[in-house]
């Protein structure tokens, strides 16, 4: 049965069977017949026990078998578990869901109410009997809801533009200043800026953008992406070494090195070192001859073990705000940590490790305002 065709009862079912399984046959979990005051305004309660011990514990259960937005989690379902643990004290507050995502869940841990959905995601703590259970399960929505919801997301080209210029330049600013600085139509943008308030990614005064929580807006963004998507990157051979490739770079002339740029490993480590080595990436510009790129910088193609990734620019954008790191292109630190958190191997750790740098040197990066932003641009 689809996600979406769920009934709540379907839903609660699964769900417990999904605790029998992560509890194990010496646990006994059973759904109460009834609840006692029926304006408490939960779905359920379900019971825990351990086998041979006496004590028992409870999770009142909110069932939601449509999407769950960190916006419904703040402002509707907050209000209402709150008057719930005012009521039920020592009861586990419990969210089953088909899908929950990684905002979603943030928020309810940071509320210690628990949750739990059909893909994997749980966050369990019941303190008697003590049961403490976290996993992690699908970080993208099902097909069958994301088709559902059918709103704008963060999947995409367009998306993307718009991304590296929420993080990059500071607000305040509006729908029509971000479409007009990104080139994107203000449709779209309003509609991105929907689903972004949604998730709690943007706060806005009015028409106003006054906040934005770009660190998750990259994470989130990052979970629509794969970097190393079939068919969006060449393997070349450096025989000569990393090091060759690089001093090989900086001898470009301006005209080349316009159209290449670092990410990647190499360019995280610039701003925060992990570990040494990795493939050296770089976006090429398709208006540039790959093969006589890899000819100048002394590489050879290979089918397997490349030590030089040349990746296919998917929007100009990823160019934008790059900066000249020792000779060479780096692309702008926002694009250094959307690429390593959809990177395969220890790149995401690389880019949260970025995006702890970004946190602690703000000012040196983020453009001040749009208006600075546009100065720059005509400058």
């Amino acid at each position: 049965m689809a996600a979406n065709d769920l009934t709540p009862d379907d839903l609660l079912e699964q769900g417990m069977t999904r605790l029998r399984e992560l509890l194990g046959p010496t646990w006994e979990i059973s759904r109460r017949s009834g609840i006692t005051d029926p304006h408490e305004g939960a779905d359920a309660i379900v019971q825990l026990q351990a086998e041979g011990d006496g004590t028992f514990g409870q999770l009142l259960v909110d069932v939601k078998s449509v999407g769950v937005t960190p916006r419904m989690v703040q402002e509707t379902l907050l209000p209402k578990l709150s008057l719930l643990r005012q009521l039920r004290d020592q009861t586990t507050l419990l969210v089953l869901a088909p899908w929950l995502s990684r905002q979603t869940q943030k928020i309810l841990r940071s509320h210690d109410i628990s949750y739990l959905d059909l893909t994997g995601n749980v966050s369990l703590r019941v303190r008697r009997p003590a049961v403490v259970i976290y996993t992690e399960g699908a970080a993208r929505a099902p097909q069958s809801l994301a088709k559902e919801q059918s709103k704008t997301t963060l999947a995409g080209p367009k998306a993307g533009r718009l991304v590296r210029l929420l993080t990059d330049v500071r607000p305040p600013y509006r729908a029509n200043e971000l479409a007009q600085a990104s080139g994107l139509s203000i449709g779209y943008v309003s509609k991105l800026l929907e689903t972004l308030e949604d998730q709690l990614l943007i706060r806005r005064d009015g028409r106003i953008i006054s906040f934005v929580d770009w660190p998750d807006l990259l994470r989130a963004r990052a979970t629509r992406e794969s970097l190393l998507r079939k068919g969006s990157f060449a393997g070349l051979l450096a025989p000569n070494g990393i090091p060759a490739v690089l001093r090989n770079i900086r001898r470009l002339p301006s005209s080349g090195l316009a159209h290449i740029a670092v990410t990647g490993t190499h360019a995280a480590h610039a701003v925060a070192p992990l570990a040494a080595g990795g493939q050296l990436m770089l976006y090429v510009d398709p208006l540039l001859d790959a093969d006589d790129l890899g000819e100048e910088l002394g590489l050879l193609p290979v089918g397997e073990n490349a030590d030089v990734l040349f990746l296919q620019a998917r929007d100009r954008s990823v160019f934008e705000r790059s900066q000249n790191v020792e000779g060479i292109p780096h692309v702008a630190l926002s694009q250094i940590a959307l690429d390593c958190l959809a990177g395969p191997g220890r790149m995401p750790a690389e880019g949260e490790a970025v995006i702890e740098y970004m946190k602690d040197h703000q000012s040196s990066w983020q453009i001040p305002s749009i208006h600075d932003l546009r100065m720059n641009l005509h400058a």
